[in-house]
């Protein structure tokens, strides 16, 4: 009996375990992309998608219009979820799929006019821009349509269909990369309501308009001419920082057709290479930070909409949309209420201008491009073939005059934009004497420039280091970049460690406890590592130092502005420690770091190492939230490097998104690296598998004239 009981429970359990693993394949393993073999269906072109061994797609087409459309296809394959989300963002359709915890989001989207913005930026598009987003958009759509029931996981367990895709959607997408990397007005915001309790000198002094704060994300991006290199041809790299993501912003793809060969990486939603390389020029960006949004003080209101918002499990909200001619009322204080003005809503202005680019053959051919690139302003980097390097500020930038734009300003028709400043008049060098361009979010723009300017340009520490460690070197390699973009000194964080010293030697504090730090502090040699103890002090003493110099003069309302000031800042205000802001500058170094000292004793284990204090995880938005499935879908916890004034810029949500270094010399000697991996299905072996070099600051070489295939689809038309 007992043997007979043991056998029907094993048997039971055998069942349990089959049903678990053919449920397992249905909904996880059998939406896997299809690789190998061979599709077709109406509209399919005579193509091919080859797959080297991190999955990344080679694809080869009769024209550029066919390898998009096999772009579209092949990134639906991979990151079809993420399209969805990142088109759904802007649009505010995230809470009919995730509930009220999304309204605030989709709120400010339904307020700002994405939808209605995108729609005519698709009427006014150049038919030649509009009719490569409507061939990425029919290569998605071939894959949605013959996958209706083989959709990625997200899709079950949060039990939708994604609707058809369009070019309006690939337009969402960018525009919400535009608002990732300009959205000022909130700032703005804050300085109009800072003027109101503070003198306007000082609050000039902590905000000012061409310095900025130490914004984060940034970006890198350099090239040396072939004086620098072993080689005797350019190098370039590019290392864009932006907030983690899993799957992460960018997917790597290769496309080539007659006249048309290109690398790098896209964005999920968006044809064509965004950052890369072809066989003749390569080139990357960094955020120029030019502020591009203007508040207007407004009194009556032109129209009045109504946005429906579904909202999953309870009624749809209602959403009251107020429109003037300057845009629509996007806040409201003290009965005030502010229109805002913004270069992304101006629909006449966009083009597509990326596969111009990606074709370009010369530094006179990619500006030709950049002059039709109207997106979010951009520093574009360029190196080639023959030897030249170059630099561009590329974007509508508006011409303001008697006002800067960084504080709200009334609608009486005396601030209005005078139109754009001229691309020809844009910052731009080309094969300077030094061989060297440097790019790291800095202001470009010279003093005596004859617009007026205003932006978060990011303080000279990335730059700076940059450039140091670029002209200790005679000769440099594609691994030599690799060590760069991987730098985790601070100047600025070795400096203020040095000040905390001085006011501890100055003013000998009798607290045992001082004295081992210390002795800590001046055996530092500014590395943000994660294994050391220090950059946690010194952060820490940052922090409170920062804050307590902005709560003299903001008050209770000093924790909103802090994150507004740069370090560049601070490092004046302790130089010239100027009369009247605080009592004494050695006693709040020292409270700073006494208080500092306190606080991380009360951590557990005594002390935190840089890494501890800066864990993070890279969190999937869906699978993070169910336990059993979480291992899978998360990546980490993981100690980090870096701080946002090394060069490798992390935060506790940010860090470089990618690492590009082109070797002009030899193209299948660059290297190249995205966070996670090409797929966004986390039961693909692409899911995750560049993570490991990424973290250790390892890179792998970018195959581009002879790519090593290892999985290949064929695309076949069929009638």
């Amino acid at each position: 009996m007992l043997r007979r009981i043991l056998q029907a429970l094993v048997a039971a359990l055998s069942a349990l375990a089959l049903v678990f693993l053919v449920l397992f394949y249905w909904i996880a393993i059998r939406p896997l992309p299809l690789a190998v073999g061979q599709v077709s269906g109406p509209g399919f072109p005579a193509a091919a998608a080859g797959r080297d061994q991190f999955g990344v797609p080679h694809i080869e087409a009769p024209s550029t219009e066919e390898a998009v459309w096999v772009q579209g296809y092949v990134t639906a394959q991979d990151r079809l979820w993420q399209m969805d989300i990142l088109r759904r963002v802007p649009a505010g359709q995230l809470s009919e799929l995730l509930g009220p915890a999304s309204l605030p989001a989709d709120r400010e989207s339904r307020t700002l006019g994405f939808q209605r913005a995108a729609a005519a930026v698709v009427r006014e598009l150049p038919v030649n821009d509009l009719s490569v987003l409507a061939a990425y958009a029919r290569g998605v759509n071939s894959f949605l349509e013959s996958h209706r029931g083989n959709l990625p996981l997200e899709f079950r367990l949060l039990r939708y269909q994604p609707r058809p895709w369009t070019p309006s959607d690939s337009i969402l997408v960018a525009m919400q990369m535009f608002r990732t990397l300009s959205t000022s007005w909130k700032d703005d915001l804050l300085k109009w309501s800072l003027l109101s309790r503070a003198p306007a000198q000082k609050v000039e002094a902590l905000l000012p308009v061409r310095s900025g704060r130490e914004f984060s994300p940034g970006s890198n991006a350099w090239a040396v001419s072939g004086a620098h290199t072993t080689s005797g041809k350019p190098l370039f790299a590019n290392d864009p920082h932006l907030d983690y993501s899993i799957p992460c912003i960018w997917y790597t793809v290769h496309l080539k057709a007659p006249g048309f060969n290109v690398i790098g990486v896209s964005i999920p939603g968006l044809p064509g290479v965004i950052i890369g390389h072809n066989d003749r020029i390569a080139w990357g960006a960094t955020n120029l930070h030019f502020d591009v949004q203007d508040l207007y003080m407004v009194q009556t209101v032109e129209r009045r909409e109504q946005e429906v918002i579904r909202v999953r499990g309870q009624a749809d909200d209602l959403l009251p949309v107020e429109l003037t001619p300057h845009g629509p009322v996007i806040a409201e204080s003290q009965k005030q209420k502010f229109a805002l003005r913004w270069t992304a809503m101006d629909s006449a202005s966009w083009q597509y201008p990326f596969l111009e680019m990606d074709r370009a053959g010369n530094w006179q051919g990619f500006r030709a491009a950049l002059a039709r690139y109207r997106g979010p302003a951009q520093n574009w980097v360029y190196a080639d073939v023959d030897g030249n390097i170059g630099y561009q500020a590329a974007g509508r930038l508006p011409i303001r005059k008697g006002f800067d734009g960084s504080v709200p300003v009334p609608s009486d028709g005396r601030f209005e934009w005078q139109g754009y400043i001229p691309f020809e008049e844009l910052p731009r060098a080309y094969n300077p004497g030094s061989g060297i361009i440097v790019t790291a979010n800095q202001n470009p723009f010279p003093p005596d420039y004859p617009y007026t300017v205003n932006g978060n340009f990011a303080p000279h520490f990335r730059a700076n280091r940059i450039q140091e460690l670029l002209e200790k070197a005679r000769r440099f390699e594609a691994a030599d970049f690799l060590h760069i973009q991987t730098d985790v000194y601070s100047a600025f964080g070795h400096a203020f460690a040095q000040e905390l010293l001085a006011s501890l030697e100055r003013r000998k504090p009798a607290e045992p406890g001082l004295a081992s730090v210390a002795a800590e502090l001046r055996g530092w040699d500014g590395q943000f590592r994660r294994e050391q103890r220090a950059p946690v002090v010194v952060t820490a003493a940052y922090n409170r130092f920062l804050h307590r110099l902005v709560e003299g003069i903001a008050g209770d309302m000093a924790g909103l502005y802090t994150s507004q000031m740069g370090t560049v800042v601070v490092e004046q205000v302790l130089s010239t420690r100027p009369p009247g802001w605080i009592g004494d500058y050695d006693e709040l170094l020292l409270t700073s770091l006494r208080d500092s000292v306190q606080e991380l004793g009360r951590t557990p284990g005594g002390s935190l190492t840089w890494g501890q204090y800066l864990e993070t995880t890279l969190a999937h938005p869906i699978g993070h939230r169910i336990p059993l499935l979480r291992r899978w879908f998360d990546i980490g916890p993981f100690p980090q490097a870096g701080a946002t004034t090394t060069i490798k810029q992390t935060t506790k949500r940010m860090g470089p998104s990618m690492r590009l270094i082109v070797d002009l010399a030899d193209q299948d000697r660059s290297l190249h690296n995205i966070t996670t991996g090409e797929s966004g299905q986390p039961f693909s072996r692409h899911y995750k598998d560049q993570w490991p070099a990424y973290f250790e600051g390892r890179s792998f070489p970018l195959p581009f004239k002879s790519p090593q295939i290892v999985e290949r689809l064929t695309f076949v038309p069929s009638r």
